[in-house]
């Protein structure tokens, strides 16, 4: 159950990621992938940061977001 719910919030991450990054959206398995690896980036660097955003399963979707948006600006960077 934990890996469907990891998907359904990297979904939901990358799509709030792509829709913040305007025009950096990779369709919805894309999405997944970028808001997985959101997830991780935002895993490791928040606590860093000492930055905690909100708790439970809106946390996560927070988090992800801002790791994904993270990912999709470096990713926008490479591309040029």
């Amino acid at each position: 159950m934990s890996i469907l719910a990891a998907l359904v919030i990297g979904a939901i991450a990358g799509w709030l990621a792509g829709l913040i990054v305007r025009g950096a959206g990779f369709g919805l398995l894309g999405n997944i992938v970028v808001g997985i690896i959101g997830a991780l980036v935002a895993g490791w660097l928040l606590p860093k940061l000492n930055v905690t955003l909100a708790t439970g399963t809106l946390g996560s979707i927070l988090d992800a977001t801002v790791g994904a948006v993270i990912v999709l600006v470096v990713l926008s960077l490479i591309r040029r």
